[in-house]
Order: C-alpha cells, then structure tokens, then sequence
C-alpha cells in the first residue's frame, strides 16, 4: 500500500498522513492514532527509498567481507559470531545490518565504488583488510563513515580494530624458543593481507630477542584453509635441516598439517612443534591438543558496531578523533608445541 492509498482510505490528506506517520508535532493525537492504527490494519510500509533521499541517511550499515570456492565452514562461523556481535549494538540504535560480498578474485575497488555510488548505506565495516586497500581512500575521499577490521598502509586517519598478530607471532616463538626449538618455521597467507606482514614482523622481532637467526626458506606461504596445513606440511619436510617447529597463521590449517607430517612419518607435538590460534573454537578433536590462542569474536563484533556508531551522524553521534586498536589474544597452553 502507498501512502496516497492509506490517505484515500482515511480520507485525509497526504500531508497530514505523512507528518502523522513521522511523529510531527502539529498533528492531533486522535488523528495521529487513526493514521497509525490503519497503517498497521492495512500493512503500510514507508518507502525507504524515498525516505532516504528526504533525510540524507539510509537508517542502514553494512558490513563488506569478500567470499569465494575456499570459504570454508569455519571462517564462516568466525563471521556470523562476529555479525551478532555487530548487530547487538547496531539493532538497539536502530540501524539495520546488510553483509555485502565481494567475490575475492573481483576487483574491490569497482565493487566499493559501486555501492558507495548506491547509497546502499550510511557506514560500512571494511574486512580482509590489504597492505594497500583502495576502499579505505574511496571512503575516506567521499567522507563516508567507516570502521576496518584490519589495518592498511592505505588512508590517512580512520577507525580500525586489528587482530594482534604481532603479539600473536612473538608469543609463539618465544614459547617455542623456551622448549629449545632453534629453528621454528612460520606460515603466512599467500595473498597480500596485512595480517601477514604483521604476522612476520612479529615472528622476526622475536627470533631476534631469542638469539635465533632469521631464515627466509622458513617462511612458508600456503593458503589459509584446511589445504593450507597440507602444503605447509609439505614444505616443511622437504627443508634440510627439518625445522624443529612451525607457527600456523590459521587453525584452519592444523588438520592437513597433523594429518600430511603423520603420512610422512613425524609426530606432531614430537618431532615437530605446533603453534597456531583460534578465533572460534575448532580443532578440539586434535591430538596432541593444539598449543593455540584464543578471543571473544562477539566482543570482537560489539567494538567494531560501537566505533562505528561513533562515526554515524544520523543516530545524532560523530567522533571527533580516530582511534586505533590491538585486539588481544589469550594463549591456551596444548601439547603440541613440543
């Protein structure tokens, strides 16, 4: 039902309908109900298109991720724990939510542009964030509210949550370091993530303070999935000398490596030590239980809702700074890491 029906029904005039509907103030109260009890008994709708284009906002944030054939179960647990974390700060300021998904071969650039250029929302949450990530200056060019879960060499001065993957990669090797390893190994994505470079720094700086020297043949790249843990396995044994040790930048990687180093006869936990983290519980089942990292995804959820709620005028807020911060991890000690 349009509103010209809803006011031909009542027969009032559009005008009075719509200030009726919008709550202003020079409507009577007896009116006022009528106009609400019939949209209710007829299912009136506001048209939010038009609406938007009245009140300059979309009453709509939304969160850009990027999909593809190695999405797996696991990751897209970590995301929908992550989105009720979202949406539990986002729902009560009356926002909806959208998750938009940009195929992770597609040019993100071109799918940013696009939906900036649709007005499909007034903030966004950027995630798989890159070393350099066109979408941060597109936004932040346009002034366009927005939180990056992730850092990025690109933009100038914006909201972001970032896992601390430095952190993570020091603990790692400083624990393996402690059980005598010399010669700890590490994955780190195949892509130009920023995590990885993270991740890395994080690990060299360690190997420094442990005395150990840095070796580029131990920094094996490999995808970020359960296939992951299988070529990593595999570069790993074809090393002379054998790493004694290996970081995981994702659990979603330890089966294939358990499963690969056993086909050729290591021992996890034995001959070679395991480190890796956990953003969800996963991996329970593994033996030697994985010597790991954990955190609270749905908190995770809430920050990222919260920053950016701090940058939406439209719920009446705007954030005079950017703030950055390291999201901790906690160290579930296993017995893997040998």
């Amino acid at each position: 039902m349009r509103i010209q029906e809803l006011a031909k029904h009542l027969n009032i005039s559009i005008g009075t309908v719509s200030r009726a509907l919008n709550g202003k103030p020079d409507v009577n109260p007896e009116t006022r109900k009528r106009v609400m009890e019939a949209a209710r008994a007829l299912g009136y709708q506001p048209n939010q298109s038009g609406r938007s284009l009245r009140k300059g906002s979309t009453g709509i944030v939304a969160f850009v991720t990027e999909v593809g054939p190695q999405t797996s179960d696991e990751n897209a647990a970590f995301f929908m724990m992550l989105h009720q974390g979202v949406q539990s700060v986002t729902a009560p300021a009356g926002l909806d939510y959208l998750v938009l998904m940009c195929p992770d071969d597609g040019d993100r650039a071109a799918f940013m542009n696009r939906i900036v250029g649709r007005k499909l929302a007034d903030g966004f949450i950027l995630s798989a964030t890159k070393r350099t990530d066109p979408r941060i200056e597109i936004l932040e060019t346009r002034g366009i509210p927005f939180v990056s879960l992730g850092r990025s060499l690109s933009g100038r001065a914006y909201d972001w949550i970032d896992l601390d993957f430095h952190g993570l990669a020091a603990s790692s090797v400083r624990l393996l370091a402690a059980a005598g390893h010399k010669r700890i190994a590490i994955t780190v994505p195949m892509d130009d993530a920023n995590l990885g470079a993270i991740y890395l720094d994080g690990y060299r700086q360690a190997l420094t303070e442990s005395g150990l020297p840095f070796d580029e043949q131990l920094v094996i790249p490999a995808p970020v999935h359960g296939g992951g843990g299988h070529v990593a396995a595999q570069a790993l044994m074809a090393l002379d000398p054998r790493p004694t040790a290996i970081l995981l930048v994702n659990d979603l990687m330890a089966e294939g490596l358990y499963a690969t180093l056993r086909e050729g006869g290591l021992e996890p936990g034995r001959d070679i030590g395991v480190v890796g983290h956990r953003a969800i519980q996963q991996n329970a089942h593994l033996k030697p239980a994985l010597t790991s990292f954990r955190m609270s995804v749905f908190e995770l959820g809430q920050a990222l809702g919260s920053r950016l709620l701090l940058q939406l005028p439209s719920v009446g807020r705007r954030a005079d700074t950017f703030r950055d911060h390291l999201w901790p991890f906690e160290m579930v000690v296993g017995e893997s890491h040998g």
